[in-house]
């Protein structure tokens, strides 16, 4: 099941790499993630089956990743998959068909709204130990964990909010459902990297 639903604060209009240091998707294997995303939803309000091909084998390794999608600027859902649970073309199918009808915050998509969707993908590289004073701004995301209580919050987020490191560890315990000094508290720090792309408003959270 997709890890759940997190808030998405409006972000750049470009693709970025925000979390990582190099581009490991092309141009053109990043427009046909794009593609599968935006051919997952239509093909799910039109009621089709959606028929998966691998693209090529390194669109088919498996990886974490986060589809958000937005409708006129505005956050309209927002669903991923912290670890490789499948090969990243199908992870993303996967993700933008549950973003667009399985985030709990909005109402599913409607037909007439498919086609205005703007789409950002962020890849996450694995997750690893992290202690707190190691926590890079605009490289780090982080998943805080305790006592059955987890919560993620992409690289890009403490960028678009202004946040400082503490700050980013306390919103990432609030997250989680944790008071915010959890990260003092014993609870588990682990960061990733990713590699964030798309069409319009485009990062998640």
């Amino acid at each position: 099941m997709p890890f759940p639903p997190h808030n998405s604060p409006p972000a750049e209009a470009h693709p970025s790499t925000a979390g990582s240091e190099t581009c490991e998707y092309s141009q053109p294997e990043r427009a046909t993630l794009l593609k599968l995303a935006h051919t997952s939803i239509k093909s799910a309000v039109e009621g089709r089956e959606l028929r998966l091909e691998a693209p090529s084998a390194h669109l088919s390794e498996p990886r974490g990743v986060f589809t958000t999608i937005y409708l006129r600027g505005e956050l309209r859902g927002c669903v991923g998959y912290v670890f490789p649970m499948a090969p990243l073309f199908r992870a993303v199918a996967e993700t933008a068909r549950a973003a667009a009808f399985d985030d709990s915050r909005f109402e599913p998509v409607s037909r007439d709204e498919a086609p205005q969707l703007e789409i950002s993908l962020s890849v996450l590289s694995l997750l690893k130990p992290i202690e707190a004073a190691q926590v890079e701004i605009g490289r780090h995301g982080l998943m805080v964990s305790m006592v059955g209580h987890r919560g993620l919050l992409l690289p890009q987020v403490p960028i678009e909010h202004g946040w400082d490191r503490v700050t980013f560890l306390e919103q990432t315990c609030r997250k989680a459902g944790l008071s915010v000094d959890a990260w003092k508290m014993g609870a588990t720090l682990e960061a990733f990297t990713a590699e964030v792309f798309g069409e319009g408003a485009g990062e998640g959270e």
